[in-house]
């Protein structure tokens, strides 16, 4: 195989605010394998919460650059089987290369990736779209700017449920609500109580990772149904969020992309919990790969290319929360 890479920065149409921080850009890595005439698109994005920046990501893909262009790609399993002992530190870029490698599979046979898993996408979920936090004038005015059947809003203030019902004043959509860590367990409790008449139809991750025995009180007590983020980061968090949570939202670039995904899914169906993806602002590359994976979810957040201003490709288009199929193979992405 062939291997190259596109370091990208992004800017965001607003400020994108989470409880943590806030951001103006989004830097990202494109990876492309090519083998037999065939090429493939991966993504990763940069995160400091999780210490990975693009150049970061650069490095460890191209330590280890003689190795990959060496392999001839059977399945995209056997590669990241290949490489996961060398990126088991990184699984970001180890992601960007299993998403291209699933691209460049399915390209090889001709088909889109969700007919190569034999897949029915006449019932996929909405997506939802993101609202950051802001002040509730201006979340107000990103939600009017921006129509949706269902909303995530971020939250994480001292002024949360004001904000909640100021959004509800405006629009009838379903709103999610994403609190990334930022409360304790009476005010998880205090909120899930005041939301549930307001619409909200899930929160996600109210409380810090490690606080398992708060997340326990609350899922006892909770309102509302609870989703697992940062609690659920590789596979092996799977189990660990049974009983604390009612449902655990994968994100690709934690977990090391599509391969570990689908084995998350697996293990949260077989312990009755519910399964959503989310989005780490990737643009349409990694957005692409995403959509594939639709039909075996409840819920998706997939929303980083209507976030940001620019763009790395074409492929899927969102359109009000309906994921619209490229007609080309593979996920269907191309670089601009």
């Amino acid at each position: 195989m062939q291997l190259t890479l596109y370091p990208f920065e992004l800017k965001f149409r607003h400020t994108f605010t989470i409880s943590r921080k806030s951001k103006d850009v989004q830097p990202l890595l494109v990876v492309k394998l090519e083998q037999d005439g065939f090429s493939g698109l991966g993504e990763t994005a940069d995160n400091s919460y999780y210490n990975m920046t693009v150049p970061r990501l650069m490095d460890d893909i191209n330590a280890h650059r003689s190795l990959i262009e060496a392999h001839t790609l059977k399945t995209p399993e056997s590669l990241w089987e290949l490489l996961y002992p060398l990126f088991k530190t990184n699984l970001f870029a180890l992601c960007a290369i299993d998403l291209a490698a699933h691209d460049l599979y399915a390209k090889m046979q001709g088909k889109k990736l969700y007919e190569v898993w034999g897949l029915d996408i006449s019932s996929n979920p909405l997506t939802d779209y993101t609202i950051g936090i802001d002040t509730v004038e201006n979340m107000v005015s990103k939600l009017k700017e921006f129509p949706w059947p269902i909303y995530k809003i971020k939250l994480g203030t001292k002024e949360d449920i004001a904000i909640i019902q100021e959004l509800r004043k405006h629009t009838s959509a379903t709103f999610r609500v994403d609190a990334n860590c930022a409360w304790g367990v009476e005010e998880t409790l205090k909120n899930a109580a005041a939301f549930k008449s307001l619409g909200v139809e899930f929160i996600e991750q109210p409380m810090p990772a490690a606080d398992t025995e708060g997340m326990r009180r609350v899922y006892e007590q909770s309102a509302l149904p609870l989703m697992a983020d940062e609690s659920c980061i590789t596979e092996a968090d799977v189990p660990l969020c049974h009983g604390l949570f009612h449902g655990i939202n994968i994100k690709l670039t934690k977990c090391g992309g599509i391969t570990p995904a689908r084995r998350m899914i697996a293990q949260a169906r077989q312990l009755g919990m519910q399964v959503m993806t989310g989005s780490m602002n990737e643009s349409t590359v990694g957005t692409s790969a995403v959509a594939h994976l639709l039909p075996y979810l409840d819920y998706v957040d997939m929303d980083g290319p209507l976030l940001l201003a620019e763009d790395t490709s074409d492929g899927v288009k969102i359109i009000d929360g309906r994921i619209i199929y490229a007609d080309r193979p593979g996920t269907g992405a191309i670089l601009k």
